[in-house]
């Protein structure tokens, strides 16, 4: 799994049958802070994230393993809303 934060949203009016109607978001990867250093990705949102936060993203197999998703062609679905982290004994991110 990987942090990143929304940073966006796309519409996709034509998709595969397969692909549910759903609402996909552009994440871009964070470090533990929320500082934004990776590249954007779209991901799939299963619990309606909004622009600016910080969420917890499953890839590859782990993404296919939801309902929504489930033997579906998703890469990356989001899967929690991150309210902070605390890192050896530090808070590094607080929504």
């Amino acid at each position: 799994m990987i942090l990143a934060r929304v940073s966006g949203t796309l519409v996709a009016t034509r998709r595969s049958d397969d692909v549910p109607a759903a609402r996909y978001l552009l994440i871009t990867s964070t470090d533990s802070r929320g500082v934004d250093g990776g590249s954007t990705l779209v991901a799939l949102d299963t619990v309606g994230a909004g622009t600016g936060e910080i969420v917890l993203v499953a890839q590859g197999s782990s993404a296919r393993q939801t309902k929504a998703s489930d033997k579906k062609a998703i890469d990356a679905v989001i899967i929690g809303i991150v309210d902070q982290v605390d890192q050896d004994g530090t808070v590094t991110y607080k929504k």
